[in-house]
């Protein structure tokens, strides 16, 4: 068989076998494994002399690795979820696009003498991050469901609604901007309001489709396949679901690939196998965005660094500095913790499969000049390439600024109202009541079975707007992080029965468990997780009750719960 007819399993073949070499190398360099993907998507892109694999077959398969993993995110990330950071997600992505978009603006336009149109595009090219590297980063911290992956998360889905509406008016723009329409003529005002309207109506019915609809339909899908016991025709109606559902968002509603992804998996998490589905498609995901990160290195020119570096090192500082200072500043502003600040910043300081999208049709429209596309396409690869680092340097960062500057430990340590519990709370919940740790989906489950009990309960959550809520019902609750001492005492921990996380952060249950201890060494612990390797750490440190999965894991921990306090309310 002549190769030139399989270039699927050439590019694969080539793709995996390189990555597994070069990730395996910079694992043992102790750098990231992306790095080594990176360079061996460089080794095979028409740059580099030798073997050249198919580049638009590596995007197309790096688009299923999109997919997959947005999929993934969205069966752990409720609607719920996203509502709860708004006020933080849609402000910030908005204004972080905006300054970026500016600072690419000032690039072209007053160092390089571009005209307006190719600098407005370059700028939008440099304002979206990469959902695929924020996702790995997250996932690799087991952070994605913690408060400050949420947010991160939420940021980023805004960015992308936001994208996704830029590359809709480009076109029709395109002479209005200086570029060519490709038979589509400069829109007027009027026809350039239909143009969004029809944009935001699209992404509404999908929305409204998937939560509707979806939700009774995909879970019920999942059921039958499930009652066959077929494991591969569970696996097989998993990856259906997403792949079938994102390429229809697009088809249909002018969705990208990876919101609709996303959507489909956060419809797919009402049903009881979600944490099944979660599993089953971990494998192909895993694999499939090693080939995201190849393909991009496929699109970089290594001349780019001898030509230009000094423009490069212009681009990667806006990427960076710009959006990472921008999403810092703006997180503080909101009054979040410094930790939260840089944790979001570290994830947005970068870009991605966005850019390139965008950068393409710039191109074709001729809004943007091939340098400008490789100055992208190289500003990816490198802040892409430093993003592990920009995470693992956040703790260091955090303890620096908090030692060195005085307005930042002023910062830290301002007055919280939220931090403490009102002065009118009754008496009933500071003495023998339930610390409840987290207010998702399943926390909210337990505080709602424990006031039917009249079982009192305080919560401690990092996201303020759930707590602003709770207040405003008349529920006690604590603003903050519960791993700090200082936070649980608010609480009122001395005194208090039980102590419940639930919230799966693995990152900081070990530091909840020993703050509450060392206040109220006889607290009963009760805890989340949602992976066999986490049940059996913590089990092995005798952190107190476990409960893993999902699905049913709510009602499990509310009977537990309940069970627990049977006793004292016979006694009394």
């Amino acid at each position: 068989m002549d190769h030139h007819n399989i270039s699927l399993i050439t590019t694969i073949a080539t793709g995996f076998g390189l990555a597994l070499i070069f990730g395996f190398l910079a694992a043992r360099m102790k750098l990231p494994p992306l790095v080594g993907y990176l360079l061996a998507g460089i080794l095979i892109g028409p740059s580099t002399p030798g073997f050249v694999a198919d580049i638009q077959m590596a995007s197309q398969l790096s688009e299923i690795g999109v997919m997959l993993l947005m999929f993934g995110v969205g069966l752990h990330f409720s609607f719920n979820d996203l509502l709860s950071v708004r006020k933080i997600a849609l402000p910030g992505a908005v204004v972080q696009m905006s300054l970026a978009t500016l600072l690419g603006i000032a690039l072209g336009m007053g160092v390089w003498g571009w005209e307006f149109g190719p600098a407005l595009v370059f700028g939008l090219c440099l304002s979206c991050a990469s959902t695929v590297v924020l996702l790995k980063a997250l996932e690799a911290r087991d952070a994605t469901d913690t408060m400050n992956g949420r947010i991160a998360i939420g940021w980023l889905v805004v960015e992308d609604l936001v994208t996704v509406l830029v590359l809709v008016l480009l076109p029709p723009l395109a002479g209005m901007l200086g570029g060519n329409s490709h038979g589509a003529e400069a829109s007027s005002p009027g026809e350039l309001a239909l143009t969004i309207g029809r944009t935001l109506l699209g992404v509404g019915a999908f929305i409204a489709l998937m939560l509707l609809a979806g939700r009774k339909v995909l879970p019920w899908i999942l059921w039958q396949v499930s009652k066959t016991g077929s494991r591969e025709l569970f696996t097989l109606a998993v990856i259906s679901a997403a792949i079938s559902i994102a390429w229809g968002a697009s088809e249909l509603f002018n969705v990208s690939f990876a919101l609709g992804a996303f959507f489909a998996g956060m419809v797919m998490r009402e049903s009881k196998f979600a944490h099944r589905a979660a599993e089953e498609s971990l494998p192909l995901r895993d694999a499939f965005s090693v080939l995201f990160f190849v393909s991009v290195g496929m699109l970089f020119d290594p001349m780019v660094l001898i030509e230009a570096p000094g423009a490069l090192l212009a681009v990667v500082a806006i990427i960076i500095l710009g959006k990472g200072i921008a999403a810092a500043v703006l997180v503080v502003g909101f009054r979040y913790p410094l930790k939260t600040a840089l944790m979001v910043s570290a994830g947005l300081a970068q870009i991605g499969e966005f850019s390139f999208i965008m950068a393409g049709l710039g191109v074709s429209l001729g809004l943007l000049p091939q340098e400008g596309m490789n100055l992208i396409v190289g500003g990816a690869l490198v802040s892409i390439a430093l993003n592990p680092f920009l995470f693992n340097a956040v703790e260091p960062a955090r303890a620096w600024l908090t030692r060195s500057f005085a307005f930042v430990r002023k910062l830290e340590t301002r007055e919280e109202p939220l931090a403490e519990l009102p002065q009118v709370t009754d008496e009933r919940y500071l003495k023998g009541q339930v610390v409840l740790v987290g207010y998702g989906r399943v926390g909210r489950m337990i505080a709602d079975a424990l006031e039917t009990r009249s079982i009192p309960c305080i919560v401690v959550e990092e996201n303020r707007e759930r707590v602003e809520d709770l207040r405003a019902t008349g529920k006690p609750a604590v603003y903050g992080d519960a791993s700090q001492v200082e936070v649980l005492i608010q609480a009122h921990i001395l005194d208090a029965a039980m102590l419940v996380v639930a919230t799966p952060d693995l990152l900081n249950i070990r530091q909840m468990v020993e703050a509450a201890r060392t206040v109220n060494p006889s607290v009963e612990i009760v805890l989340r997780t949602h992976s066999e390797a986490e049940v059996e750490f913590l089990k092995r440190e005798g952190l107190g009750t476990i409960f893993y999965g999902e699905g049913e894991l709510a009602k499990g921990m509310t009977s537990f719960i309940l069970d627990r306090f049977k006793p004292e309310k016979s006694a009394a």
